[in-house]
């Protein structure tokens, strides 16, 4: 009995002092706990902002690909266009002179047709002219 009421005692002495001694202990393990959990999150917001940066050059490369695409069919647009252009153009000329051509044959055939009248009908001295006369008397 006396050992225990000596460990009692003792215990009742230094009870303040274990007392103090375990609540730095805690404090050290919570103090411990909370610096590793910051680390773990700072880790964590890293991983974070590293997986947003690749987002952001990913989207980034992908947009600059789908601008050359765009530029490129905007290109082929334009030549296309530009194409269609020139063989209007060389449609038109080509109806323009056949259309002249076909003026030219006109007024051609319209001038043999006045020439041909002009000598049927003997204006412009185109014929000879005819003198008929009566004779008079008997042979």
């Amino acid at each position: 009995m006396l050992v225990k009421r000596r460990v009692e005692e003792e215990l009742e002495k230094r009870k303040d002092e274990i007392e103090l001694e375990v609540s730095k202990r805690v404090e050290a393990a919570k103090r411990q706990m909370e610096h590793e959990m910051m680390i773990e999150l700072e880790k964590r917001r890293e991983l974070a902002r590293e997986e947003e940066r690749k987002r952001e050059e990913e989207e980034h490369k992908k947009r600059e690909e789908l601008e050359t695409i765009l530029a490129e069919n905007n290109k082929k647009i334009e030549e296309a266009q530009k194409k269609l252009a020139e063989e209007r153009l060389a449609i038109i000329e080509e109806q323009r002179k056949m259309d002249e051509e076909r003026q030219k044959m006109r007024k051609d055939h319209e001038r043999r047709v006045k020439e041909e009248q002009k000598m049927i009908l003997g204006k412009n001295n185109s014929r000879p002219k005819l003198s008929f006369s009566l004779k008079t008397g008997a042979s």
